[in-house]
């Protein structure tokens, strides 16, 4: 499913890896491409408050919504358009990140690892999959290569999407140009970390504010305070909610999307407090573990957003390492810029168009937060939420 590891996230260090991470930092996921797709985020999130509002007072299945709408921003961020197949796509891609995220046997009996999975359908799915999802890949570079020779007129106004980034880097003079699989690798990474891993914080989010209803209303007002006047929610005031964005990195310290960072290898020997780590070895880092770690945290195990109100100079981009959900190093995820406004405008939108309760009279106490363990960590069962339309004063 990684194109012989060409991708971000399990890629190799070397020349290759770098190149493609330039890319990334310098072209694909910067700041100002990140906030020429506003209009599609803002589109996308209406039309998720427009289905909530025509279910007003029944019960609606926010998980299953909002990892629709994340992955149909990151779909029309991606290719530019919605296509026919885009669906099947993102079907495909859900099922791949089940079965990757899934327990191996294999991996606990490496003795016998080839006789394991030899047994196991897991590959024989994945083998399926990848063959579906990459004609869908090829079919949609290949549009995007008809579209730029003229063949076809672009459907969807708008700046340049990102496969029509990439395809520049096969005709720019490189040491390393981009093949059409190295676009599609690229592209299931922005898809597996843009969609899965923003989805799964906003739905923890909104299960924390239900769980704990003065956080809720904290947030509904403060959200509320700076809209109101303007009477809708867009992107331009998203940095006036401070409190918002230290619910989101709460949310980040206990619920973490990737529980366990993408795996490490040391290039030498090392010793590290009298263990002798051979080089070559497989490092991984339980990001899970720490942000509920007591050593470093007062009240490790409570939801309290107000630990990042007194100290905002806690950030989450690697250099403070009790707080890592993005990684750190060369290694660190890119996609921050990208991730942020998937989870910060989503939120603001249910906090200001809504009220919440639970259905069937459950107290707010008693919402089931079981974890479900996988490549993310997400709820084991749904929020299903009833929502009430707020009307401003």
């Amino acid at each position: 499913m990684t194109y012989n590891r060409t991708d971000i996230a399990l890629g190799p260090y070397g020349d290759y890896w770098r190149h493609v991470r330039k890319i990334c930092n310098m072209e694909l996921l910067t700041t100002k491409r990140v906030q020429s797709f506003r209009h599609i985020r803002e589109a996308e999130v209406s039309e998720l408050v427009k289905a909530i509002s025509q279910s007003q007072g029944s019960i609606f299945n926010l998980s299953h919504k909002i990892l629709s709408m994340t992955y149909g921003i990151v779909a029309r961020i991606a290719f530019g358009k919605k296509y026919s197949y885009q669906e099947f796509f993102i079907s495909s891609m859900e099922k791949a990140i089940q079965i990757g995220g899934g327990n191996c046997i294999a991996d606990l009996y490496p003795s016998i690892r080839v006789l394991l999975e030899m047994m196991s359908t897991d590959k024989a799915k994945l083998k399926e999959l990848y063959i579906k999802t990459d004609k869908v890949l090829q079919d949609i570079i290949d549009d995007h290569r008809n579209k730029k020779d003229g063949k076809f007129e672009e459907e969807e106004e708008g700046s340049e999407d990102l496969v029509d980034v990439l395809l520049k880097f096969q005709q720019k003079d490189s040491e390393y140009p981009l093949t059409d699989d190295n676009i599609k690798a690229i592209i299931q990474d922005i898809f597996t970390a843009g969609g899965e891993t923003s989805s799964a914080v906003v739905e923890w989010a909104m299960s924390e504010l239900i769980k704990n209803p003065k956080v809720m209303e904290r947030a509904q007002s403060e959200v509320r305070r700076v809209y109101g006047s303007k009477g809708y929610v867009d992107e331009s005031e998203l940095h006036q909610l401070t409190y918002l964005k230290s619910i989101i990195k709460e949310t980040l310290r206990l619920h973490p999307p990737v529980p366990l960072l993408l795996p490490r290898e040391n290039r030498e020997s090392c010793q590290i407090k009298g263990y002798q780590i051979p080089s070559n070895s497989r490092i991984i880092i339980n990001v899970w573990a720490i942000g509920r770690d007591p050593r470093y945290w007062i009240d490790a195990m409570e939801f309290k957003p107000e630990r990042f109100v007194d100290d905002y100079s806690i950030d989450n981009r690697g250099t403070n390492f009790e707080f890592i959900p993005f990684g750190g190093g060369r290694r660190m995820c890119p996609g921050i810029a990208f991730a942020s406004p998937n989870m910060e405008l989503p939120l603001a939108q249910f906090l200001y168009h809504f009220d919440w309760k639970l259905p069937n009279g459950i107290k707010n106490e008693e919402l089931d937060m079981t974890e479900l363990f996988g490549m993310s960590i997400r709820r084991r069962n749904d929020l299903c939420l009833i929502p009430i339309i707020h009307h401003q004063p």
